[in-house]
């Protein structure tokens, strides 16, 4: 397996830390009985928690047009160090992206997320 498919699988597995950050991560952590209605507990949080939750959703929304971009630059036959390079810098921009958003750090936020994109645009090119 590429290092580029470990960075798809890292990446669909990424929004979990952010939830994590939402329910468990301040002052307001979620009871076993909250369980039954996560997204109304959801609702609830403020500030770092409900910015980890925005986080969530994002990477959630983020990661299917990276997986597509991933699995097209390889079908086309992309040089893989440069597949490689290009997925290990998303994993990167979106782990930045996030910290970014818990930190309350907009502009920077926006830069990652980017980054991101730009990543994800050049694996498309690549396979051109």
């Amino acid at each position: 397996m590429t290092t580029a498919y470990w960075c798809v699988l890292i990446g669909a597995f990424m929004p979990l830390m952010w939830t994590a950050t939402a329910k468990f991560g301040g002052s307001q952590k979620m009871s076993f009985g909250q369980n039954s209605a996560p997204r109304e507990f959801l609702e609830t949080v403020s500030g770092m928690q409900k910015r980890a939750h925005w986080a969530q959703l994002n990477a959630f929304e983020a990661f299917p047009a990276f997986a597509a971009a991933v699995i097209i630059s390889h079908l086309a036959g992309g040089a893989q160090s440069t597949i490689d390079l290009l997925a290990m810098g998303w994993v990167a921009a979106r782990v930045a992206y996030g910290i970014c958003y818990l930190a309350d750090w907009g502009t920077l936020r926006s830069l990652v997320w980017g980054a991101a994109v730009a990543c994800v645009v050049a694996l498309f090119v690549i396979a051109a």
